[in-house]
């Protein structure tokens, strides 16, 4: 302690006046923690950090530069809005992500998209913090096929293989044999034996896709246009579509087709990218009429740019998991990669 006096004699300060110094700062680390407690319990109940902003703040480079100090990665779907797409280092498919995911030497995967995407991440990457800016965001494909309800089916058709559409949770996954997307579905699903009886989990419309490959009608609105639909749609629009495909694949064809005019029948997050991709192009979004389950996604637009640089900046919400669920929900992911490779997608 002589010391200390010492030191702050020789520069002038009163000691006494340092530990109330002290006691202030201590109180202020107290209400810090205080206040971030109270901040996590309230994380905890809404799924987003729900806190302010300096408006002033430059969030783009904010985030820039929290990608460089944290070594993180942002991995953003297509349907994302603009904004988080502008931000993001990788933006794709189901597909692409899960692949991305796959070989991504960062510590931190932000997963800009929702919440069975984010747990894909987690599966292929269990030393990784992956983090999803609201926890809310969510699928009601995914939740509309509770694990024990799919399990008791499955054991019911014993001699049946499982093909679960990556639009699911990890519990209907360790429950699979193989993981698809709309962009290898109709792939894996041909490339296995006819004889192969198949349960298609947990997507109707895609499922009923690839069963028939659908006919083409007379479209009465915009008859200059292109329909251009997801096989999630519903078989009604399918049916009008000149062509179906994966969000990559509806990318790719609007690039190499000739039309000018697109009517667009998927979530419109994706309009950005293809606007992007062929500017001198017309892209009008199909309406939300309930005809496409996947034309309007709300959980999709629950990601917002604020809410990213939040979950970077404290590392939260996080995605959490039981290590025997990951590891069986790991199996039928590993083998569609390797099909895909196998197959020429990536």
């Amino acid at each position: 302690m002589g010391v200390t006096l010492l030191l702050f004699e020789i520069i002038g300060i009163n000691p006494c006046y340092f530990n109330t110094l002290i006691l202030q700062h201590t109180f202020w680390l107290v209400c810090l923690t205080f206040d971030l407690t109270m901040e996590l319990s309230e994380l905890n109940k809404v799924g987003f950090w729900d806190v302010d902003i300096d408006p002033a703040l430059d969030l783009y480079t904010e985030i820039g530069k929290l990608k460089r100090e944290k070594n993180a990665v942002i991995l953003a779907h297509y349907y994302q809005e603009p904004d988080i797409q502008d931000v993001a280092d990788y933006i794709g498919d189901s597909l692409g992500l899960a692949q991305k995911a796959e070989t991504t030497d960062s510590e931190i995967i932000v997963f800009a998209g929702v919440h069975f995407m984010a747990e894909t991440a987690k599966i292929l990457n269990p030393d990784k913090k992956v983090l999803l800016p609201d926890l809310r965001a969510g699928c009601s494909l995914s939740d509309s096929c509770p694990p024990p309800i799919f399990n008791a089916f499955r054991e019911k058709h014993p001699d049946h293989l499982v093909i679960s559409y990556i639009n699911c949770s990890a519990g209907i996954k360790a429950l699979s044999d193989i993981i698809c997307t709309s962009s290898n579905a109709q792939l894996i699903v041909e490339s296995l034996p006819a004889e192969q009886k198949i349960i298609f989990a947990p997507d109707k419309n895609l499922g009923g896709y690839i069963n028939k490959m659908s006919g083409r009608d007379i479209k009465q609105r915009h008859p200059d246009a292109k329909l251009i639909a997801h096989p999630e749609c519903e078989d009604a629009v399918l049916r009008m579509a000149d062509f179906v495909g994966s969000t990559t694949q509806l990318l790719q064809y609007i690039g190499r087709d000739e039309t000018n005019i697109f009517i667009v029948a998927t979530e419109a997050g994706i309009l950005h990218k293809m606007q992007q991709s062929a500017p001198s192009k017309t892209f009008l979004a199909a309406p939300p009429d309930n005809t496409c389950a996947c034309n309007d996604c709300p959980h999709m637009k629950l990601n917002t740019l604020e809410k990213l640089y939040l979950c970077m900046k404290y590392e939260l919400p996080e995605i959490i998991m039981d290590e025997q669920l990951r590891l069986a929900a790991k199996k039928p992911i590993d083998r569609m990669l390797a099909l895909s490779r196998k197959l020429g997608l990536g």
